[in-house]
């Protein structure tokens, strides 16, 4: 899906939300608004905010700037916030609701993460969804590699959670599609699926096998918190995922 397809100078929606794996999106949309006679440098009515993790200080901030008038007074001119964000905590998406379900006239919002699963519904459904060409090809990539990770051994998997996890911890909260954060929050979205497809197959009762499953939705959970041990979660997964 082309993002270019979906935007519009002269219709644009008040809020995007990209699903981009990628690191691909930013790009396009900084030169989309360069290209429509939006300058993205020195201008107090543009705004870039970049974090790993959005919580309710940032959203409180975000939404008294949304509110605030913009700089330019020439009639029709717009206020753009690009949002790139690895999560967007719960408390931070409830403060910005009605922000986002109110929109605010030539005020535009894109809000760029690599997985969009974590988001409320409600807070979801206040955007224009777009989802980058590439997804597709990382998500196969993905469930290529939790099916390898299930039939491995208990080394191979403790040094494939290694590899999987190369930065140091003090470095996880820059935000970056590759942090050890993002990456283990993708690799326990594909694991999730390969193993409801494996114990389909061998037959197993789902029901009354939930403790792997609620464990990954526990890491998963802990992941979203800023200061959390990627390393020593990712490593709890490798203790409780059955062997297929």
């Amino acid at each position: 899906m082309d993002i270019l397809e979906h935007l519009d100078i002269d219709n644009l929606h008040h809020a995007y939300l990209i699903e981009d794996r990628s690191a691909e999106a930013l790009p396009v949309i900084l030169e989309f608004l360069a290209n429509s006679n939006i300058n993205i440098l020195n201008n107090p009515d543009f705004f870039h905010i970049s974090a790993d993790s959005i919580k309710i200080d940032d959203a409180r901030r975000l939404k008294a700037m949304g509110a605030d008038r913009g700089f330019d007074g020439t009639v029709g001119s717009k206020k753009i916030f690009i949002i790139s964000t690895n999560s967007f905590l719960l408390e931070a998406q409830n403060t910005l609701l009605k922000m986002f379900e109110e929109p605010i006239e030539h005020t535009h919002f894109f809000l760029i993460m690599p997985d969009t699963d974590s988001l409320l519904a409600t807070f979801k459904s206040r955007f224009y969804f777009i989802s980058s060409n590439s997804n597709i090809n990382n998500i196969n990539t993905e469930l290529k590699e939790a099916e390898k990770f299930v039939s491995m051994t208990l080394p191979q998997r403790i040094e494939f959670i290694k590899e999987l996890i190369t930065e140091v911890e003090d470095e996880e909260d820059s935000i970056s599609v590759d942090s050890a954060r993002t990456k283990a929050q993708k690799f326990l979205n594909a694991l999730e699926t390969v193993l409801h497809q494996q114990m389909s197959k061998a037959g197993f009762d789902t029901k009354n096998n939930l403790t792997f499953f609620q464990q990954i939705f526990q890491v998963r959970k802990y992941l979203r918190q800023p200061g959390s041990s990627t390393k020593s979660l990712m490593e709890s997964v490798v203790l409780s995922v059955p062997y297929f």
